[in-house]
């Protein structure tokens, strides 16, 4: 197991032992909109500032693979004819750790000495990588090998899948990636070990912290231990992704999902009003639960227990507070707690962490997939818009023929990874609440064959991130006589 930059004691209390495990941020956000996402008061990981930036440079590995697979298709595309290469098929991107809007979409070749190799193609963000995925859902080194050399990336003219391995650059691709396979050991402010490990997001990638590092967090607690794994946002992206993706590849089973909500978000997704945010409004709140009824309905569906973690700010009131948990015991929920540790540490979640061990203790289901693997493409991309609460799906010409090619090529076995905005269950950002009876539109349909599976890109979701209107770098610096990072959260 890697150690980051700061070496520290590995500690374990002598309650029931838990580890977490979380993903790396990428620095796209960080510098965006985020400004870090260690997270804040006296419930962080720490050193923070490693933490938000290189740390030990897993996601430059990533970068420096994906790119010099890139190098190696246009290579082999101008001078190696037994490929064949169709330019126009290529679906592998260049990939940069920056929110850059201005990269989505280029053109390449335009040199002196690439004449009739110009094509269009763009930049993704690093984390969107397809290795990035391959990282977060191997098990072992022979096993990324492995995933690696099968990534395809465009197809023959006469329609076969051309790999990483036709290519010959699957070996070098784990030459890069042979450090970043181990988890990095860190902990939060009262010293609980965190295993930091890979970065897919969960809006255009699958979103979850590595099964490498769940496996090691598995075996170091034992069988009486806990091990808390991070799906990115909710139970539409995050969760049906860990469900219906991770939970196939690792093997493994959860006891229990933890839904985090706030009054402030509820408020929003309530039909927000002036000012409130920060002033009661009970009926507001109630109205905006119906969002997080779908989320506990959702993840409930898979065969697990729910706990909803309320965290607790300073402006929300006693009543609004018994508004959630009430409405999240009648969507059925196991329990509903309110969290004050971004305020007081561990000491403000230990209600919430005795609930999520008696909810543990009462499982009586099986997991249960949103869908059979053995069925087509659409089937699986409809049961899954189902469960946003779509009334069906609308499929763009580019999508249709994607998916025939998948479906041709042996392919359409794969599980689903939707990409799609996290601000709401429609392809609609601006869609709160619970929106029900819209039209899912997929523009397009992409495969990550090393990974192992579809992703069709949903609206207008794109794969590179662009700046907000004040970037978070405005905020950071470096202190010059302490050398010490400031800005970061």
């Amino acid at each position: 197991m890697k150690n980051s930059v700061r070496s520290f004691s590995l500690c374990v209390k002598s309650y029931d032992q838990v580890v977490t495990c979380l993903r790396q941020p990428s620095q796209g956000p960080t510098f965006g909109i985020k400004g870090g996402a260690a997270g804040g008061g006296y419930s962080q990981v720490i050193p923070m500032d490693e933490f938000n930036l290189h740390m030990t440079g897993d996601i430059h590995a990533i970068t420096a693979a994906n790119n010099l697979l890139a190098a190696a298709i246009d290579t082999k595309a101008k001078r190696f004819a037994r490929l064949d290469i169709d330019p126009e098929s290529i679906t592998w991107r260049r990939v940069m750790d920056v929110n850059d809007r201005f990269l989505r979409k280029i053109s390449i070749g335009e040199g002196p000495d690439e004449k009739g190799m110009v094509r269009e193609t763009g930049f993704d963000i690093s984390v969107a990588s397809e290795i990035m995925a391959v990282l977060a859902l191997t098990t072992s080194l022979s096993d990324m090998r492995e995933r690696l050399g099968k990534m395809v990336v465009g197809n023959s003219r006469a329609g076969e899948p051309v790999t990483a391995d036709d290519l010959g650059v699957g070996g070098a691709l784990t030459v890069l990636m042979k450090d970043a396979i181990n988890p990095t050991l860190m902990q939060t402010l009262e010293g609980t070990p965190v295993l930091v490990h890979a970065g897919p997001f969960a809006n255009i990638a699958h979103g979850n912290s590595s099964v490498v590092a769940d496996k090691i967090a598995l075996k170091l607690v034992g069988p009486g231990g806990f091990v808390v794994t991070e799906a990115g946002f909710g139970a539409d992206i995050g969760t049906e992704k860990f469900m219906n993706i991770k939970c196939r590849y690792s093997g493994l089973t959860p006891q229990c999902a933890i839904i985090v909500a706030t009054i402030r978000a509820l408020k929003m997704h309530g039909e927000p009003l002036d000012r409130a945010y920060t002033t009661e409004n009970v009926a507001l709140v109630e109205a905006g639960c119906i969002n997080l009824a779908r989320h506990v309905a959702n993840t409930k569906a898979y065969g697990v227990n729910v706990v909803v973690a309320v965290n607790m700010f300073s402006t929300d009131t006693e009543a609004e507070l018994n508004a959630v948990r009430d409405a999240a015991l009648a969507a059925g929920a196991f329990d509903a707690v309110v969290c004050t540790h971004h305020a007081h540490g561990g000491k403000g979640a230990v209600d919430l962490g005795l609930a999520v061990q008696r909810a543990c203790e009462n499982v009586n289901q099986p997991l249960k997939f949103l869908y059979p693997l053995d069925i087509g493409i659409k089937d699986k991309i409809e049961a899954i818009a189902k469960s946003y609460g779509a009334s069906g799906v609308e499929y763009s010409e580019l999508a249709e023929k994607q998916i025939e090619m998948y479906t041709k090529q042996g392919f359409s076995g794969l599980p689903i990874c939707m990409a799609k905005t996290q601000y709401s269950f429609s392809h609609n950002a601006a869609s709160k609440g619970a929106p029900s009876g819209f039209m899912l539109p997929i523009r397009d349909v992409r495969a990550s064959i090393g990974a192992g599976f579809i992703y069709p890109l949903v609206g207008t979701m794109s794969t590179m991130p662009g700046l907000p209107t004040r970037p978070c770098f405005y905020e950071i610096d470096l202190d010059t006589a302490t050398g010490k990072v400031i800005g970061l959260s």
